[in-house]
């Protein structure tokens, strides 16, 4: 089938390599444009949707707008078949979802209608979910509402970052992906509608999910530090200097929450509204990535004080 795939992080990677596996005629990629990086933002990263689509030889687009009409003639010169979108990072206009014959399908790292939205894996972790998903979905105007083809589902691990389940979830996509593809060529595609009473949402990450609270119970404290890992990262004061803190595991323990129960070489220990919080690892404003153990050594802390 002539696909025109759209594109745009790493979590997008697996659907393209598996649909090129598939043997499919990838026409184009489209993926955002490139982002200034380095201290002086002076030079320009490419998506690694575009790294991979170069090396395969696929001819790549990264229009800055999709409502002036470049991106539909561009997509009307293609003449995709299909339109395959994985976090893309754009809203698809009405103009684009009607152009190719056999429609738009989305990879969302979700099990909708649950955490429709840009941030759904951070959202299952940051809530505590103990399982996920990929869903594949014919696009509609509405985000993320689209009717569903096909749903896997998998665990969330009980110590798993938001990096290592978007790994993994990138990987079930393109699976789940190139089925769905050979379903719609044998014209057997499911259209599932969405139940709207089941439907959560997953906003984008900002800083100010990064405050913790040690009122909360250690394991909801835990899961914030996996699901905001590596940014925007849950935050702590630790000796009055304000960490990012990065590893964490989750210990019995009792007293007031946010008193440090043990601080020495085993790292540092907090009590927490139920249980106790074990930082292994933070990351001083304007220091490095570090053991907790070693930052103690040159910011001791005093058992049975506030952190």
């Amino acid at each position: 089938m002539r696909i025109l795939f759209m594109g745009t992080p790493e979590f997008a990677v697996p659907s393209l390599e598996a649909l090129i596996a598939a043997g499919h005629d990838v026409c184009g990629v489209f993926c955002q444009p490139d982002k200034p990086v380095g201290r002086h933002q002076n030079k320009l990263q490419p998506p690694p949707v575009k790294e991979c689509a170069l090396a395969h030889g696929i001819p790549v687009f990264q229009p800055t707008k999709l409502r002036d009409g470049t991106a539909l003639a561009q997509i009307r010169e293609l003449a995709p078949d299909l339109i395959v979108v994985a976090a893309y990072g754009r809203i698809l206009p009405q103009d684009i979802l009607d152009q190719p014959a056999m429609g738009c399908i989305n990879v969302h790292s979700s099990l909708l209608p649950k955490y429709r939205g840009a941030a759904p894996i951070n959202w299952a972790i940051l809530n505590g979910d103990k399982e996920t998903g990929v869903t594949i979905m014919h696009m509609a105007a509405a985000l993320d509402a689209g009717d569903i083809i096909s749903q896997v589902t998998t665990p969330i691990g009980p110590e798993e970052t938001a990096p290592a389940l978007t790994a993994r979830l990138a990987a079930l996509g393109g699976e789940l992906l190139v089925a769905a593809v050979a379903a719609l060529e044998a014209g057997a595609a499911a259209r599932t509608p969405q139940d709207e009473a089941q439907v959560t949402l997953a906003p984008m990450l900002s800083k100010e999910l990064s405050p913790m609270d040690f009122t909360k119970t250690a394991q909801a404290l835990h899961d914030q530090v996996r699901g905001l890992f590596p940014w925007p990262s849950a935050a702590a004061q630790v000796g009055g200097v304000r960490c990012k803190i990065l590893s964490t595991k989750v210990e019995a323990g009792k007293g007031a929450p946010g008193t440090v129960l043990e601080s020495g070489k085993a790292g540092l220990l907090v009590a927490c509204g139920q249980d106790a919080l074990r930082i292994m690892e933070l990351q001083p404003d304007g220091g490095k990535r570090m053991a907790s153990a070693d930052y103690l050594r040159g910011h001791p802390l005093e058992v049975g004080k506030p952190l």
